[in-house]
């Protein structure tokens, strides 16, 4: 299998499988709270797995800018609790989000999930899709090299992942997931130039995601085993970009 052949277990990678943590890859679905600020300091070795205090994961996604779709002009602006939370609570409340996010609830719950990863090392930066000025959605941007999921695939350095979900009922079931998709994969790539796969990890039960990926350019690459669910690993790959 291609993936297999070309696995590489880099010392970022390494470290994972040393950690204790419990992930909760829901796709589209959240991510687990980050961990503490490493230790380290400017000439010294990083640890295995860590980033440097400070040191960007990606790539200064606050200021990717805004790329032009065939619906309108889209950005990834990263989420403030204070301006976006009630918003996107009301989101992860709708049963159609909730049934695989699973954070339905008070404000508090989608606070802690955000916060997690606000406060965390910045592998994961959570996002609204913003279209033509109008919050659509809500994107998780993050390390999947460097998140539990590395465990479960052969995960290559600097893979990018994708969570998502649209937030509108009127939104979905017209394609608007599908351009959402092919605009943020094609922006990860265009500006972060080491990564070499966009990938993500939707729940085999939903469908429609699935074949969102796939309508945007997305490839089916296995049937992986979290642990929470059983999942399809799309990859979407720089180098067939500009013809799938």
């Amino acid at each position: 299998m291609e993936d297999t052949l070309e696995l590489r277990l880099p010392g970022e990678l390494l470290a994972l499988f040393g950690q204790d943590r419990h992930s909760r890859t829901q796709a589209p679905a959240g991510r687990e709270p980050q961990g503490t600020t490493p230790r380290g300091a400017s000439g010294g070795e990083k640890p295995p797995g860590r980033p440097f205090p400070g040191e960007d994961l990606l790539d200064a996604l606050a200021e990717w800018g805004v790329v032009a779709t065939a619906v309108g002009s889209f950005q990834l602006v990263p989420v403030r609790i204070d301006r976006d939370l009630q918003l996107i609570s009301s989101w992860m409340n709708d049963p159609a989000v909730a049934a695989f996010w699973e954070l339905a609830g008070p404000e508090s719950v989608t606070e802690h999930h955000l916060g997690g990863q606000l406060a965390g090392d910045g592998r994961s930066i959570p996002c609204l899709g913003v279209l033509d000025g109008v919050p659509r959605g809500y994107f998780e941007i993050y390390r999947a090299d460097l998140d539990p999921l590395a465990r479960h695939y052969p995960a290559r350095p600097h893979d990018t992942g994708i969570h998502l979900l649209i937030g509108g009922v009127a939104d979905r079931g017209r394609g608007l997931g599908t351009t959402l998709l092919r605009a943020t994969a094609d922006h990860v790539l265009d500006h972060r130039p080491h990564c070499a796969r966009v990938v993500a990890e939707p729940d085999l039960r939903n469908t429609p995601s699935v074949a969102a990926f796939l309508s945007a350019g997305f490839r089916f690459s296995a049937e992986v085993d979290l642990p929470d669910k059983r999942a399809a690993l799309m990859v979407r790959d720089r180098a067939l970009s500009k013809v799938l």
